[in-house]
């Protein structure tokens, strides 16, 4: 007597597509919220930066790169930023940057560089563990596109890890001309206060 097949499958499917529905909703309310801190850093004058959206919005830099639509709003922030001087601060763009100000935005650019190297290899434990379990599923072609997914979003994250690293080699240049006007500073000043005759 034949026993009849389980109904395995049906369940897999059902899991499926409860997954995809509730990745999709997340992916919305991140998309939102991300587009919301673009539209509030624009409005408030406050510079507009993919890191700055990301932690604004409580998404990843990875998410801002790789959702088009928000990747497109900060490029466009930006953009508009530019065409009208940026802001309305009351510094000015070419006001000093304070040593302490560099060295803060310096150790900010670092934790970036940390939190997308976590990422990245979160990211890597995770398809090496979904992967196996999901191939005997997916027909060649799926199994092509999902490759190239993850090359491209591999790349965005290469992308991210270059441009951070690259402001944290700009930051390091910038607090190293601070430190050296500063210490002329003050040499200027005791040779200043060397030359004032005593009273």
């Amino acid at each position: 007597m034949k026993i009849p097949a389980a109904s395995g499958g049906n369940d897999r499917n059902a899991r499926v597509e409860r997954l995809r529905v509730s990745r999709a909703k997340d992916s919305e309310d991140k998309t939102r919220r991300a587009l919301d801190a673009v539209d509030g850093l624009l409005r408030s004058g406050r510079r507009i930066t993919v890191t700055q959206v990301a932690r604004e919005a409580s998404v990843s830099t990875w998410f801002v790169y790789n959702q088009p639509q928000v990747h497109q709003a900060v490029q466009d922030g930006i953009t508009a930023q530019q065409g009208r001087g940026r802001h309305n601060s009351l510094t000015p763009e070419t006001s000093q940057v304070s040593q302490a100000g560099l060295r803060t935005d310096l150790a900010l650019a670092r934790e970036e560089i940390k939190d997308l190297k976590k990422e990245r290899d979160r990211l890597r434990n995770r398809l090496r563990l979904s992967l196996g379990a999901e191939l005997e599923g997916v027909n060649r072609n799926e199994l092509i596109e999902r490759v190239q997914q993850i090359e491209q979003r591999n790349t965005a994250l290469e992308q991210s890890l270059s441009e951070a690293r690259d402001h944290i080699a700009a930051l390091e240049g910038q607090l190293r001309e601070a430190e050296d006007d500063l210490t002329a500073a003050r040499a200027s000043l005791r040779r200043a206060i060397r030359s004032v005759p005593p009273p």
